[in-house]
């Protein structure tokens, strides 16, 4: 897949010529006084490009079971041991010549925090159990970018270049993991640069749509709560199922009773606490909620030009049918 291209995302001027620009970064931490600013319309301002690369696990490590958070030394093993295993040095460098996979300087590994797992319900940062529907799911899927396909079918959407779906759009992976948030009084969007997504969510109470209208990324509806935003999301697609990969642990969920409850809380002039509670009960037997920093980025979004990037599909596919008509298994 692409990275970042010199093709500015133009799908979101019109919007962003009707929101309040966000005020300047000051660089403080968080504190309990802290006010956010106020869009011109009187909502609080969510605006700006934000980046939510870490390295903090989407489920707490065995060795930290009985623990929430770490020591700083702690936080530093974590990153050094990251990059060792999966380029087997923690020197950052480049690798020239020849194909593979993506180097060092394709990766981003993100901003530390000292939590033992983005997980933070169910209390011990793991995944709930599977059902009995959820065990078969997993067992019969494969991860991406793990096996040659020999069709379409065997390819995921993210593979494909279709989107990520959610809540794999919001979390974090290895680069390009920036959001741009705009904002009027009738709506908050999110484009979202990996996949080149983009989510419009509005706020003016309007029911969900009918049940028999599904859409890749559900159908969001947001209110304000407070100094919160908090989105709620259902009528995934019945028919796709969504593997995410958040290094190094990995989550299955099926849309049809997938349901999300995301907040959005500004902590300070660099930080969004952004919060997903995910509801599937054909995959777990309980719920659980991620908590997951949006930390402000001084650039821009880029075009993610992936369908046009993504030369391998053709190429494995290409390279399928070449092994059928010799007889390869």
């Amino acid at each position: 897949m692409p990275s970042r291209n010199a093709k500015a995302l133009p799908a979101l001027a019109s919007v962003v010529l009707l929101a309040l620009l966000a005020i300047e970064v000051s660089g403080q931490p968080p504190a309990e006084s802290y006010t956010p600013p106020l869009t011109a319309w009187g909502h609080p301002n969510l605006q700006g490009v934000w980046n939510n690369n870490t390295n903090v696990p989407l489920e707490r490590p065995d060795e930290f079971r009985d623990r929430e958070t770490l020591t700083d030394e702690e936080v530093a093993a974590r990153r050094r041991n990251l990059i060792e295993a999966v380029w087997g040095t923690s020197e950052r460098r480049v690798d020239v010549g020849g194909t593979g996979f993506y180097d060092h300087l394709w990766n981003e590994y993100g901003i530390d925090g000292n939590t033992a797992s983005l997980i933070i319900e169910p209390a011990d940062g793991r995944l709930p159990a599977l059902t009995p529907e959820g065990e078969h799911d997993r067992a019969t899927g494969a991860p991406p970018v793990q096996r040659a396909p020999a069709s379409l079918g065997d390819l995921t959407v993210y593979e494909r270049c279709i989107t990520r779906g959610l809540p794999g759009a919001m979390l974090p992976g290895f680069y390009n993991h920036n959001y741009h948030i705009v904002q009027t009084p009738e709506y908050v969007a999110i484009a979202v640069e990996m996949i080149h997504d983009v989510r419009i969510i509005p706020l003016d109470g309007r029911p969900h749509l009918p049940p028999e209208i599904r859409q890749w990324l559900g159908d969001s509806r947001g209110r304000w709560e407070g100094d919160t935003l908090v989105v709620e999301t259902t009528h995934f697609p019945d028919w796709v199922s969504q593997r995410g990969l958040v290094r190094p642990h990995d989550f299955h969920l099926q849309g049809a009773d997938l349901r999300l409850v995301e907040r959005f809380t500004r902590l300070n002039e660099d930080t969004i606490d952004y919060r997903v509670t995910v509801e599937d009960p054909r995959t777990y037997t309980d719920s659980w909620t991620a908590a997951i920093p949006l930390n402000r980025f001084g650039g821009t979004l880029f075009e993610y030009a992936c369908h046009e990037g993504n030369y391998a599909l053709p190429n494995m596919l290409a390279g399928a049918r070449a092994r059928e008509a010799a007889g390869v298994q």
